[in-house]
């Protein structure tokens, strides 16, 4: 056959694909690239934009794309509380949740809870009752102990307050059934109870904030 020869354009698209389109969702507001998505964190007052896998879990972002380490992953089943973050102030398992689930969302870790130069409250509170033993649990027992806190602030009742209205009294029960979801497996319970009681009484009475947030 003379002259060229017609060209497939379905082969062509084939042979030199173009870059994936670029969208953002509707619901998230990440940026969705072929098999990537990259959406922006709030994690400690610092924005970070991250390119990811859209399987990543929160708890993988952090750790694995930011070196925070501090949050630890103990089951990755949300049954141990090691993994505990505070998302927009509240208390959630980073390894059962997908980063590109909190687009623009605000992440505290147990970084941006005091330095060791001037501990938190809370922080100090675990050390001086020896809160922790292997310490692997303890970032997550802070965290968790910081927003079950501001939840009982706010009114929540627990599984054993006695009323549904009012405020309940934070009996050692009731720190206990809030902080069922944090495991510690070396059994420093006591302690950690003791810790979290007196971090709040200590702030109740200097007439600062009423909880130690």
């Amino acid at each position: 056959m003379d002259g060229p020869r017609p060209v497939c354009s379905a082969w062509l698209a084939r042979l030199f694909p173009r870059p994936g389109p670029v969208r953002r969702t509707a619901t998230q507001g990440a940026v969705c690239k072929k098999g990537r998505s990259v959406i922006t964190l709030t994690v400690n007052d610092t924005a970070y934009e991250l390119d990811l896998d859209p399987r990543t879990s929160l708890l993988d972002a952090l750790r694995d794309h930011l070196a925070l380490t501090g949050t630890k992953k103990g089951c990755d089943h949300g049954q141990c509380g090691a993994c505990t973050v505070l998302v927009n102030s509240r208390r959630i398992n980073s390894c059962l949740t997908l980063a590109v689930m909190h687009e623009g969302d605000a992440v505290t870790t147990i970084e941006g809870v005091g330095t060791p130069e001037a501990l938190h409250p809370m922080q100090a509170s675990f050390l001086d009752h020896d809160g922790f033993q292997c310490g692997y649990c303890t970032p997550g027992q802070i965290i968790s102990a910081l927003g079950m806190l501001d939840e009982f602030r706010s009114g929540w009742p627990s599984h054993v307050s006695e009323s549904l209205e009012g405020e309940p009294e934070l009996s050692n029960e009731e720190i206990s059934e809030r902080m069922s979801g944090n495991i510690c497996r070396c059994s420093a319970y006591p302690n950690i109870v003791d810790a979290i009681r007196r971090a709040r009484d200590e702030s109740v009475a200097t007439g600062g904030n009423k909880e130690p947030a």
